[in-house]
């Protein structure tokens, strides 16, 4: 067993438990996304709406897959992930999880719909900025800002996404489906017909499992992002993985396809690619380098991130590339259940608040049936759309936004309750900038208390 020193052994337990604090309020702060509809249409009592909404969050991270938690773990670039001191990765992860906890809690103590996605992603950018500002580092090196990008696109485009095509789909209903029943405001205390029920049913569930998919993979993210900067000899790479046991085979085939195939490649990505091939064959020639494991995780995952933008790739490249990904894009069971439970019992706790803000602060009348089912299909839609691409999303833009969508669609902008709006808004707006400073600042403050 490895040894660690007390320090770092109690900030590193510190860390785990705050991260899966995050994911428990995370469950709290986002629960309202699945069951406000059916809450607020009588098609489900609050308690049974939210422990299935629980179970379905739980099912969601089990069965989702890793993507979207590698996409958290390659924000900060793998140069940095290996070069920092186990300590120090253990309070860059800390800080960047006080600033989320910390933004979580206060938008959902006031009621604010805010994404935890938003949150999580500023965290992550202050805390690489604030490390980028130490002496012999360059402003900004802490940050992989393609991926970045790619993640901060989604967020700004998912409320836009959320907005229209509710909007557009509670019209299509209206066009096609004459039943007045969808279109009315719910009986209060009296259940809608079951047809009704089942739908809303199926749309609470498809929201759930999606927002587990996706957001639960983030926590994930988290724990692995602590584990492999704290305990690189044991999580940086999957032993166990094809990807490791055959690693100087599929080094091998790489370079060999990368100069016999016609790859379209731009210059800077080819030279990345020799650069990582040739310092793996070193490293794996040297016995006394073999087992760096976390010096071989950031060899390959510069290799797998030049080769990302290759095109013409052949069969052999394609398999080769898809095995040696296998080494460093995994995480292990135990991570996956302890997330899945702090993502669903937060779910089944603490709700009301944003429940309230989304039934009955986003429009001026109670919603109906239709827009209920209208908000949650496209929530579902695309949430699930985006886990298959690997791609984070905010759950609570796409759902209040959607609410917003089919209350305009109904009556125009005098349907809105635009001081609600408003303060989603600011949210959506302050959410980044706050973030990104609360971490900087409080990484400075534990590397001064702990270093």
């Amino acid at each position: 067993m490895l040894e660690l020193e007390t320090t770092l052994l109690v900030l590193l337990l510190i860390t785990l438990l705050a991260a899966f604090g995050f994911e428990f309020v995370n469950g709290f702060h986002d629960t309202a996304n699945a069951v406000a509809t059916v809450i607020y249409t009588n098609s489900l009592s609050p308690v049974p709406a939210v422990v299935w909404s629980g179970f379905c969050n739980m099912m969601g991270v089990m069965l989702g897959g890793i993507g979207v938690a590698m996409g958290i773990v390659d924000l900060l670039p793998s140069d940095l992930q290996v070069g920092l001191s186990a300590k120090e990765g253990v309070l860059m992860v800390m800080a960047l999880l006080t600033s989320a906890i910390v933004w979580n809690l206060s938008t959902w103590y006031y009621g604010i719909p805010c994404s935890s996605s938003h949150t999580l992603i500023g965290s992550i950018i202050g805390v690489g900025l604030a490390y980028s500002m130490l002496p012999n580092h360059v402003f900004g090196s802490g940050i992989n800002w393609s991926k970045a990008g790619e993640i901060g696109l989604s967020l700004l485009v998912s409320p836009l996404i959320g907005l229209t095509f509710s909007a557009l789909l509670l019209i299509l209903m209206k066009k096609f489906i004459k039943n007045p029943t969808l279109y009315k405001e719910p009986e209060k205390d009296k259940r809608p017909p079951t047809w009704i029920r089942v739908i809303l049913f199926l749309t609470c569930t498809g929201v759930s499992f999606a927002h587990g998919n996706n957001d639960g993979q983030k926590g994930v993210g988290l724990v692995m992002l602590i584990l492999i900067v704290s305990l690189p000899t044991i999580y940086s790479i999957n032993s166990e993985s094809t990807g490791y046991k055959e690693l100087p085979a599929l080094v091998q085939t790489i370079e060999k396809e990368i100069k016999n195939t016609n790859l379209t490649i731009k210059p800077t990505e080819l030279e990345i690619a020799n650069k990582s091939i040739a310092n793996l064959n070193g490293l794996l020639a040297d016995a006394s380098q073999k087992e760096n494991k976390h010096l071989l995780r950031a060899e390959i995952a510069n290799l797998v991130k030049a080769l990302k933008k290759t095109e013409n790739q052949s069969d052999a490249l394609k398999n080769a590339n898809k095995e040696i990904q296998s080494a460093i894009y995994y995480t292990p069971f135990w991570v996956v259940i302890a997330i899945s439970l702090c993502l669903g019992v937060g779910t089944m706790i603490g709700y009301k608040r944003i429940v309230v803000t989304i039934g009955e602060k986003i429009g001026k009348t109670h919603m109906t049936y239709s827009q209920g089912a209208a908000a949650e299909t496209v929530a579902a839609c695309t949430i699930a759309l985006s886990s298959f691409y690997s791609v984070p999303v905010s759950t609570t833009q796409v759902l209040s936004s959607g609410v917003a969508g089919t209350m305009l669609a109904n009556d125009g902008t005098q349907n809105l309750q635009m001081s609600t709006l408003r303060s989603i808004f600011l949210a959506w707006v302050l959410t980044f900038p706050v973030t990104v400073t609360i971490a900087f600042s409080v990484f400075f403050l534990y590397r001064f208390l702990f270093l």
